[in-house]
């Protein structure tokens, strides 16, 4: 084992593996920071903690719920569907199907199982749940290019369905009552950032399909001693938002350095990264070098959708994306563990 590996880094390289679409599948119900601000008056202002604070301080000015009778599989099923159809692949052409989707309304059976009943998948199919808080959808990725480079499946369709709404609800009646502490708020900021949204990618081979994006590669990294940061489950999320962020970037700067040095990522066109907040977003920028004006952000309008983040803002890039571009998705998930992947446009 090099010493790289000891470390906790693996980069990968793929040689045959293309994006063919990314696809979304938005929550048509908006909740404004205003309104979760009204929700709470009494309590901030018993506590004399200043309302707007989604909004100022994190730069979320709304949010999205899906209506009470969608569920997370469903939102999945909808973005795994126009996939499909915007990559004009059919369902029973697809050997793999990844569900990557943190909001889970039970524990057995799989989520996939749902979306693949929903899509109306072949039974050769492959389907499973991968978790990985929100870099879940970038761990799928990774496992779908590695087995199309391995030739055991020709294509491979990745999905995620996120919902906020039973999480913002049950939040906001716990910081009603009046045992409320300062703390309390805070603990749970994180929570009321979070938005609902779904997220698909169909990815096949690259010599197949010259129209397709190649996934070039990427590099990971882990730093789990931060384990306990924020946890949480669909009743609460205590975060302590300030640890993660200073874990966050210590573990995306140590990622990009290692990166750097197998990909010539010195002046990519666009970087796609985890969308949280304006706070994390000027971090993260500053800290890597970037520039700031090709990081488009989604988490004014939607919030932090979890792992759908990455692939729901690069599928609202797409028509602003030229063929040769150069884009660089940065993912983290509580835990923690981040990954930087390449996709050439």
């Amino acid at each position: 084992m090099s010493d790289r590996a000891a470390g906790g880094n693996a980069t990968f390289r793929f040689t045959d593996t293309a994006v063919l679409s990314v696809s979304i599948a938005e929550a048509p119900i908006v909740v404004t920071s205003a309104e979760i601000d009204e929700a709470l008056a009494d309590t901030y202002a018993r506590l004399d903690v200043r309302p707007g604070l989604l909004e100022g301080l994190a730069g979320i000015v709304e949010r999205r719920w899906w209506p009470e009778d969608v569920t997370f599989a469903d939102a999945a099923a909808m973005a795994g569907a126009k996939a499909l159809a915007d990559a004009g692949i059919e369902a029973k052409r697809v050997g793999l199907l990844i569900d990557t989707s943190v909001s889970r309304g039970h524990l057995e059976p799989s989520a996939a199982v749902d979306v693949h009943h929903q899509l109306d998948m072949p039974s050769h199919c492959l389907n499973f749940d991968l978790s990985n808080a929100c870099l879940g959808f970038v761990n799928g990725m990774h496992l779908a290019g590695t087995l199309i480079d391995a030739g055991q499946i020709d294509y491979a369709i990745i999905v995620d369905g996120e919902g906020s709404r039973g999480l913002h609800e049950r939040t906001i009646e716990r910081l009603q009552r009046p045992e409320t502490t300062v703390a309390d708020i805070f603990e749970n900021f994180a929570s009321l950032t979070l938005g609902s949204g779904g997220a698909a990618m169909v990815l096949g081979r690259a010599s197949e399909h010259p129209e397709g994006h190649r996934f070039i590669g990427g590099v990971s990294r882990a730093a789990t001693q931060h384990h306990r940061i924020c946890v949480g489950d669909m009743n609460q999320m205590r975060t302590d938002s300030r640890a993660l962020l200073e874990a966050g970037l210590e573990l995306s700067a140590a990622t990009w350095q290692e990166g750097c040095e197998s990909f010539d990522w010195t002046d990519l066109d666009c970087y796609v990264i985890h969308q949280v907040s304006s706070v994390h977003t000027q971090a993260v920028t500053a800290a890597l070098g970037i520039d700031p004006a090709r990081v488009p952000m989604t988490f004014p309008r939607y919030g932090n959708i979890g792992p759908a983040s990455i692939p729901f803002t690069l599928a609202q890039q797409v028509d602003n994306l030229r063929g040769g571009d150069r884009i660089g998705c940065l993912g983290i998930g509580s835990g923690l563990n981040a990954s930087v992947i390449e996709i050439a446009w």
